[in-house]
């Protein structure tokens, strides 16, 4: 007994000095693809370590392929988001239907996000207007994390979701907004209430998910719900369509 508590121990200190070590070449590697964005694009000097090293774990670690990224990134922005954010003004057609609704932390203290996709309608409103709503509720989400917090927990409810919500482009560029533009910033993604006729977009769709963002994703039974999402999020925290006792609240009064 005594010889596996100090294994354990020796254990223990063997992780924490790997720990230690990467994250030590995450701080070298991070300076490293500062110096480098920050002399083909000026503005990079805005942003903070944090930001620089999201793009880095996206691209395993790879300096060359995180600043082609992350240049990409700043050039989308500068393009897409003049004006640094999206405004309410711009995307009043999206908010329509609430189809986007947020509350509560999970039990990392990650922010909990609902998508609706029954709630969506392709024909209001363009794909560009979309787009704007997409970057709209990232930035909304992100503003939301609490001090020290990098990640969102979403649930896409595809209840009554059917062929007149099905929006494979819609999907498609909030996914590349997602993994392009906000790479590490989903923590978790819970699929609920899915009907069979989803997984035709679905095929269509999950080839374009990268490898990370695949293995955050979790297709829920009904009968599971409720004790599945428990397993992340405390009861009081858990939206009240679920069992819980957080009521939602839409995107835009967050």
């Amino acid at each position: 007994m005594e010889f596996k508590d100090a294994e354990e121990g020796k254990t223990s200190v063997v992780l924490q000095e790997n720990g230690e070590e990467n994250n030590e070449i995450e701080r070298s590697k991070v300076g490293i693809m500062r110096a480098l964005v920050e002399r083909e694009d000026p503005s990079a000097k805005e942003v903070d370590d944090f930001m620089i090293r999201r793009f880095l774990r996206a691209r395993d670690l790879d300096i060359e392929k995180a600043s082609t990224l992350f240049l990409k990134y700043l050039s989308w922005k500068q393009s897409f988001v003049p004006n640094g954010y999206i405004s309410p003004s711009e995307i009043r057609n999206q908010f329509e239907d609430n189809k986007v609704c947020m509350q509560g932390l999970d039990k990392k203290g990650r922010p909990i996000v609902v998508s609706f996709g029954g709630r969506h309608n392709p024909s209001k409103g363009s794909l560009e207007d979309f787009k704007r709503f997409v970057v709209f509720t990232l930035d909304k989400i992100c503003a939301k994390m609490p001090r020290g917090e990098e990640k969102f927990v979403a649930i896409g409810d595809l209840q009554g979701w059917g062929y007149t919500n099905s929006d494979i482009r819609g999907y498609l560029a909030s996914l590349s907004i997602l993994q392009d533009c906000y790479p590490e910033r989903l923590g978790k993604l819970f699929i609920v209430h899915s009907p069979y006729i989803f997984m035709t977009a679905w095929k269509v769709i999950y080839p374009f998910i990268d490898s990370i963002t695949k293995k955050k994703i979790v297709f829920v039974e009904k009968k599971k719900l409720k004790s599945t999402l428990l397993q992340d999020i405390d009861e009081s925290q858990l939206p009240d369509i679920y069992g819980g006792k957080m009521p939602l609240v839409p995107i835009q009064d967050c």
